[in-house]
């Protein structure tokens, strides 16, 4: 492997730089610790160098010098992963950052999209034209990694997952080759593609299904809080309520401190609080109908339900959780919210650590509960919920702290669980939370795999190894 502590190291990165249009930066060049920073700043890797593609043939390049050079090959698009896969010490990075094309068809209702985009750029472009695809709840999150992992968010309930919504995808695969794999063409790689995460190639760009609307992309969104002392009340009201709604409402609910600044009221900053965001994609018409419910139950603090862009509410906490700050993560999947399970949330929910640490619970339901379990990569269809605690905060000194508080909280509400988590949610967490969060797709994806990528070449990753290998730990 190459190392970093000879002149000769940048030679031979040249030689990849030669090879491609975009460029590629080194632990010598000043740009390099930024290049090399993540979402996270609880990662802290060194790679051997971030290669910056501008399009397929330079991920091909990469691909070829990275094998070729006995390297490690990570791929980074938004760099939103949880654990900071996209980065690893002494890794080729292949940074997709370049590749941010978007076209929208809005007669095919349809949205192509570049590797390297982010779900604001989509978002923008898409609701112009009156429409969205599904994604997750903030838009700084890169486009590729939530895609591949599933993509749950405030459209779910009614248009399914984001990987339910794909139409295509352009892949550069382990052998440096291209293709465009669909229902038609590598079927078998689509269907892997859809919640396998990066283990089959690098996607190059998405071709995702559009769906109209609100009025003109228009839609009414915004939170519901609640005293966290009434946050027992609302879980039980929640998960009996939740699944009559129509599809066209969704709400995701979270324990969390009130931000402390606009739009919330002052006398409510910093206060704790159980509250749902609800986002109502329907008729504009029918919308105090549908809200009625959900905005007169109990005492709530703030209704701050309004009509808004949809790309407004996707990034209304892009600047509540910017880049750099510490995060520690767990998460699993619930077919059912039990009292057991309430219990503990009012147990771990009172200890909060610090202002930005949380819990959400993303409703599976609705459209994405009638896709059938094999019918896609993503398996957890059986309605409930995939929840998740973030211990997060700006300061390193405290990353014990919150990542203690995270993983006794994840232990106290695990015997509720039914078993894997989603695995945009997982950090570097072993061989066995990888199977359990695929269940019954396990085998078939190993298969594909092995098919695709024998070598195991893309395994910095929540990895699938190829059928008949064991797991890969990065060399």
């Amino acid at each position: 492997m190459l190392k970093n502590t000879t002149g000769a190291v940048d030679a031979a990165f040249e030689e990849l730089a030669a090879q491609m249009s975009g460029t590629v930066t080194t632990p010598h060049d000043a740009a390099y610790d930024t290049a090399r920073s993540v979402y996270n700043a609880m990662i802290d890797k060194r790679p051997a160098a971030i290669a910056f593609c501008r399009d397929a043939a330079d991920v091909a390049a990469c691909i070829r010098f990275g094998r070729e050079k006995g390297l490690e090959i990570a791929v980074r698009g938004g760099g939103h992963n949880a654990g900071g896969l996209g980065v690893w010490d002494d890794a080729l990075v292949i940074d997709l950052s370049p590749l941010r094309e978007i076209t929208v068809d809005a007669e095919a209702h349809t949205v192509r999209v570049g590797g390297g985009c982010t779900w604001s750029e989509v978002d923008r472009a898409t609701v112009a034209a009156g429409m969205a695809t599904p994604a997750g709840i903030v838009s700084s999150t890169g486009v590729g990694g939530l895609a591949l992992g599933g993509g749950i968010g405030y459209l779910a309930r009614r248009f399914g997952l984001t990987v339910d919504n794909l139409v295509s995808a352009d892949v550069v695969l382990a052998d440096g080759t291209s293709v465009t794999a669909d229902e038609t063409d590598h079927p078998d790689l689509f269907w892997a593609l859809r919640g396998g995460g990066g283990n089959f190639g690098v996607v190059t760009s998405f071709t995702f299904r559009c769906h109209d609307i609100g009025d003109h992309g228009t839609i009414f969104g915004g939170p519901v809080l609640y005293d966290f002392a009434d946050t027992a009340a609302v879980m039980r009201w929640y998960r009996e309520t939740l699944p009559s709604l129509p599809e066209e409402l969704n709400g995701w609910l979270g324990i969390l401190f009130i931000p402390a600044g606009p739009p919330f009221p002052e006398e409510l900053w910093g206060r704790r609080a159980c509250g749902i965001v609800w986002c109502y994609t329907g008729e504009p018409e029918r919308a105090d109908e549908v809200l009625e419910s959900v905005t007169t139950f109990g005492s709530p603090l703030l209704v701050g339900i309004q009509p808004m862009p949809y790309s407004a509410l996707q990034a209304a906490f892009d600047a509540i959780y910017p880049t750099g700050l510490q995060w520690y993560w767990r998460a699993d999947f619930f077919t059912e919210l039990s009292d057991a399970a309430i219990d503990a949330h009012l147990e771990y929910g009172a200890e909060l650590p610090t202002a930005q640490s949380t819990m959400h619970l993303y409703p599976i339901d609705g459209a994405v509960s009638r896709v059938a379990p094999d019918a896609t990569a993503f398996s957890y269809r059986d309605g409930g919920w995939a929840g998740v605690i973030v211990g997060v905060d700006p300061d390193p000194a405290n990353a014990d702290r919150i990542s203690e508080w995270t993983r006794d909280y994840w232990q106290a509400l695990h015997p509720s669980a039914a078993g894997g988590g989603y695995v945009n949610f997982l950090m570097d967490e072993g061989a066995d939370r990888v199977q359990a969060s695929y269940r019954g797709n396990f085998a078939r994806l190993a298969a594909v795999k092995a098919q695709y990528d024998p070598d195991n070449v893309f395994h910095i990753n929540q990895n699938v190894p190829p059928a008949g290998t064991a797991p890969s730990a990065p060399r």
